[in-house]
C-alpha cells in the first residue's frame, strides 16, 4: 500500500479519526472507505464493532500509531478510516442551508452535526471556505458528515442557478424581520443563508431573498455562527411541520 500523506485539500481522500466517525462511515458509505488503521492501544466494543464492519467490507486493517497521531494531533485516538473525498448533488425539493465563506474548521463541524439532528441534509458551502473533509471538521461532525449532502460552489450565484426555486432566507440585520415573523410564513423549498463568522453577509443579501434576524440582548454584538445556524434551522424545521 502506498504510504499516506499528511493531509490536504488536494489529496483525493482524508481520514475519519476516532472510533465513532470511523464508525458512522462505515455504517453510512462502506463503499468509500479504503484503509482501517488502528492503535496497538486500540480495545474496546466500538473497536470491535469497527474491526468487524472493515472485514466485512473488506477494507485493509493496518496498526498505524505514529500515522493517528499525525493525523489527529493528538496521542488517544485509537482508529481512522481513510476513506474517499466526494462530491454531492443537493437534493432539488429539499431545505437547503447555505454557508457563505464559512471559515472555522471548529463551526462547520459542529453545524453539520446540528442539521443531521434536525434533519436537514442539504448544505451549500460558498468559498473561500474551510475544508469539509478536513480531519479536524471530520471528527467535529462525529461522523454527520457520511450521512450528509454537501456541495462547495465558486460563488452564491452559481448555487442560485442551481437551485432558483429555493426560497432565501438570509440571516443578518439589514432589511430583516425577527426569526418567529419570518418562520408564520415559510415559503417552501427554502434555504437558509449564513454568512461568515466575522463579517456576516454581504449588504446585497438583503435584497435577494426575506432577511431573517435572531433577536439577541446587547451585551453581546452577535451570536456564534453554529449557534445561529442551530437556531434558525430548528424553528424553520418546526414551522414546517
Amino acid at each position: 500500500m502506498p504510504p499516506l500523506k499528511p493531509y490536504s485539500a488536494a489529496l483525493p481522500y482524508s481520514y475519519a479519526p476516532g472510533v465513532f466517525p470511523s464508525l458512522q462511515l462505515m455504517q453510512n458509505c462502506p463503499q468509500r472507505a479504503q484503509r482501517l488503521l488502528l492503535s496497538e492501544k486500540a480495545q474496546g466494543e466500538g473497536v470491535d464493532k469497527l474491526r468487524e464492519l472493515c472485514r466485512r467490507h473488506h477494507v485493509r486493517e493496518e496498526v498505524a500509531d505514529k500515522a493517528l497521531a499525525r493525523i489527529s494531533g493528538k496521542q488517544n485516538c485509537f482508529a481512522a478510516v481513510v476513506f474517499e473525498k466526494w462530491q454531492s448533488e443537493l437534493a432539488p425539493a429539499a431545505p437547503h442551508v447555505v454557508l457563505h465563506h464559512p471559515m472555522d474548521e471548529g463551526n462547520l463541524g459542529t453545524i453539520q452535526r446540528t442539521l443531521l439532528g434536525l434533519g436537514i441534509r442539504d448544505i451549500a458551502v460558498i468559498r473561500p471556505a474551510a475544508d469539509v473533509f478536513d480531519p479536524r471538521v471530520v471528527r467535529a461532525t462525529m461522523g454527520a458528515v457520511f450521512s450528509l449532502r454537501v456541495k462547495y460552489y465558486e460563488d452564491f450565484s452559481l448555487y442560485r442557478m442551481e437551485h432558483p426555486a429555493h426560497a432565501l432566507y438570509p440571516f443578518m440585520l439589514d432589511g430583516a424581520v425577527v426569526l418567529e415573523q419570518a418562520v408564520a410564513q415559510v415559503q417552501r423549498p427554502y434555504a437558509l443563508v449564513f454568512g461568515n463568522e466575522g463579517s456576516g453577509l454581504p449588504p446585497e443579501f438583503a435584497q435577494l431573498g426575506q432577511a431573517v434576524r435572531i433577536p439577541h440582548s446587547n451585551e453581546i454584538d452577535s451570536l456564534n455562527l453554529s449557534i445561529a445556524v442551530g437556531i434558525g434551522a430548528y424553528a424553520f424545521v418546526h414551522a414546517a411541520d
